[in-house]
């Protein structure tokens, strides 16, 4: 999974949309899926790093609270949330794993140890 991978972000999307990606915490469970952790150890691990039980993973309405509460995105922008990179950034943190994206932005600007570029 780097920038010269073609089928990244497909394989992200298949394995999230089962579970309304990012409606709910599908994303969050597919990046950890695509970490080679299996389903079940997945949607544990995401649920105890957002505080929810397994279950809330696949409700619209608990999720969108959970994501507005901790700032990691939401369908719809809502003034003065994060998005874009910035929600990425506070997702890499929240579940304590590296996201290329947000590692060269730190990189190239200075912010933090950030990947090489």
């Amino acid at each position: 999974m780097g920038t010269g991978d073609p089928n990244g972000m497909g394989m992200a999307h298949a394995l999230a949309s089962s579970m309304g990606g990012i409606k709910t915490a599908g994303d969050l469970v597919a990046r950890m899926q695509l970490r080679k952790m299996r389903l079940n150890e997945a949607k544990q691990y995401v649920a105890e790093k957002l505080g929810v039980s397994v279950l809330d993973l696949s409700d619209s309405t608990v999720m969108r609270t959970v994501r507005e509460e901790l700032d990691i995105g939401v369908v719809t922008a809502v003034p003065g949330l994060a998005k874009g990179l910035e929600a990425k950034a506070r997702i890499a943190d929240l579940l304590d794993i590296r996201i290329n994206s947000v590692e060269r932005l730190k990189a190239k600007t200075g912010l933090g140890a950030g990947a090489p570029a």
